[in-house]
């Protein structure tokens, strides 16, 4: 990871077209953006090479439209958002191959910027077909990654064009990989792993991976209940995989191997209905009835994991501790996340979080800003915490 360039390395790009691969996959309700957190994230080297002289050229995709030309899914709806954020013009072009789109490239003057249409309307490009990329390179003479959250996917835009052109990493990929190193890749230790989540099914790569790279790692989320049901414990009506409790010894086998201490509630927060605010209590693990579900990791856990933060220098969190969006099963994720965070700003913890989940939770508790990095890379994150290598990653340090 240490190895990739930078805009800071790319020269003097005075009139050169720079290819731009941007993450513009936004939500939308009908022709209105509901949420310009990937455009924000996008700005900066945008602008910073519209400032610098550059033909910027945005390539991202939007949507599904399995290579077919789809007016919903063009990125002209979210042109206009992407000019608010910027606070400059940006034009539109019907295309990213081909010879009207050549031609149109070739009327822009230096620092203007413009947003080239879906790559996705192209079959090759999910297929990362070399003749699309060689099509999509005569449009630039410089090629910039900026979208980590794309890069777990080997498409013509993401990693068949830097092989085709000179490649470097925009801002936001170098804030991602750079936090990610810190967290990961050559972290100061003791480092703690919080992984939460509803299924163990889904998390089972990244906790193969994780025991065998950090110290601590607690699990919340319904994926512990597959944990405890492992040891033993009688989860009653609560989410579990019993079917994975065999995958779940396992994995703490692995840890006790790794010296990693796993951390599992002992108190949790139970109701028999899973709804906003139940009637429910809190109890020692081995005190679930069996008309009962549990919904949250409990008070007394939580101020143990605390203070196993406390004692770390690095933190890694992927989902949360209990069913946060009812409350007050929120109360868990709110509480460990306030305490990173105050560690982070103490300036004791290195904290990087990421996934959708874990975003919309640390905003829920009013810390996301205050993390050392947050990542809105849902799949990208997720692949990066199993220890897959990221096409698009690869491709900018080969």
């Amino acid at each position: 990871m240490t190895s990739f360039k930078t805009l800071d390395d790319i020269g003097d790009v005075k009139g050169k077209r720079v290819l731009v691969r941007e993450d513009l996959n936004v939500p939308m309700d009908g022709a209105r953006v509901t949420d310009d957190t990937r455009l924000r994230a996008a700005a900066p080297t945008i602008a910073e090479l519209s400032d610098k002289g550059a033909i910027v050229l945005i390539l991202a995709h939007f949507g599904r439209p399995k290579g077919e030309r789809n007016p919903d899914m063009s990125l002209a709806l979210v042109t206009h958002a992407l000019r608010d954020v910027l606070g400059r013009e940006v034009a539109f072009i019907d295309d990213c191959v081909g010879e009207d789109a050549e031609a149109a490239v070739a009327r822009l003057e230096p620092g203007q910027i413009a947003i080239l249409e879906n790559t996705r309307f192209h079959k090759g490009e999910e297929k990362n077909d070399p003749a699309l990329a060689e099509a999509m390179a005569k449009l630039g003479d410089l090629y910039v990654n900026d979208a980590f959250s794309a890069a777990h996917r080997a498409h013509a835009s993401t990693e068949g064009l830097a092989h085709q052109l000179p490649a470097y990493a925009g801002r936001a990929m170098e804030a991602e990989l750079t936090a990610l190193e810190k967290a990961l890749g050559n972290p100061e230790h003791p480092v703690a792993a919080v992984v939460g989540g509803a299924k163990v099914s889904t998390k089972l790569d990244v906790l193969k991976h994780l025991v065998a790279k950090v110290d601590h790692l607690i699990i919340g989320g319904g994926m512990a209940n597959t944990f405890l049901a492992a040891r033993g414990v009688d989860v009653g009506k609560s989410l579990c995989e019993h079917d994975l409790t065999g995958t779940a010894d396992e994995i703490l086998e692995a840890a006790d191997r790794a010296n990693c201490t796993v951390h599992l509630p002992y108190d949790v927060v139970v109701a028999k209905e899973f709804r906003a605010n139940p009637p429910t209590r809190t109890v020692n693990v081995h005190e679930v009835a069996a008309d009962e579900m549990i919904l949250d990791v409990g008070p007394a856990a939580v101020e143990a994991l605390g203070d196993v933060l406390k004692n770390c220098r690095t933190l890694v969190w992927n989902g949360p501790m209990g069913a946060f969006e009812t409350p007050p099963f929120d109360a868990a994720t709110v509480s460990l996340a306030k305490t990173a965070a105050a560690l982070t700003q103490d300036g004791s913890l290195v904290s990087v979080a990421g996934g959708g989940d874990t975003v919309a939770a640390l905003n829920q508790a009013g810390v996301a800003d205050a993390f050392t990095f947050v990542s809105t890379a849902g799949g990208a994150f997720l692949e990066w915490m199993e220890g897959k290598e990221l096409p698009g990653v690869a491709a900018l340090t080969a």
